[in-house]
């Protein structure tokens, strides 16, 4: 994968696999300290520690479609690569919740990428799923939240073209400016 929302958008897909409803992703520029975070944390089944530790070996998977899980095992790399660090953590029937920290200047450290394409994607993916998707750079900070956009949607559901357009142009336009 070559930009870092590609790996979120994996990652979350894993989550909604695992039944997760909700799902936190938040990302934080530090252009002082020179850290780029992510943060993914979800409601979904979670994994026990034998599970837990399956999960970062590239050729271990619980989907029948493949026969490798290379997502957290790419994404841990990439952190790795750009003088970053992995953790996570997870329980059954708590979810699980991971951090991915990369040097921000570093020359190998990814791009962030499409963030507007993968949220929406898993919004068609799931139209009931509630994301939290939140991205400080420094101390500016912008937050998109889909139970603010379902209040105000009233009758019109989240999966509609109009409205996915519109979160589509509501985070590229805020992504573009940064």
């Amino acid at each position: 994968m070559k930009e870092i929302a590609l790996h979120i958008q994996d990652i979350a897909e894993n989550s909604i696999r695992a039944g997760a409803t909700q799902l936190r992703i938040h990302i934080v520029e530090d252009t002082e300290r020179d850290v780029l975070s992510v943060h993914i944390a979800d409601n979904g089944c979670g994994m026990d520690e034998m599970m837990l530790k399956k999960a970062l070996d590239p050729f271990f998977t619980t989907k029948n479609v493949r026969r490798v899980g290379m997502g957290l095992s790419l994404f841990r790399q990439a952190a790795l690569r750009a003088d970053g660090s992995f953790s996570i953590e997870s329980a059954p029937g708590k979810g699980t919740s991971l951090t991915a920290e990369f040097r921000h200047s570093h020359f190998d450290r990814q791009p962030l990428g499409d963030m507007a394409g993968a949220i929406v994607v898993l919004l068609m993916s799931d139209p009931e799923l509630d994301i939290d998707y939140r991205h400080r750079i420094d101390e500016d900070e912008f937050v998109f939240d889909t139970k603010v956009i379902r209040s105000t949607l009233e009758d019109v559901t989240i999966s509609e073209p109009a409205v996915l357009q519109f979160i589509r142009e509501l985070i590229s336009d805020r992504q573009n400016l940064e």
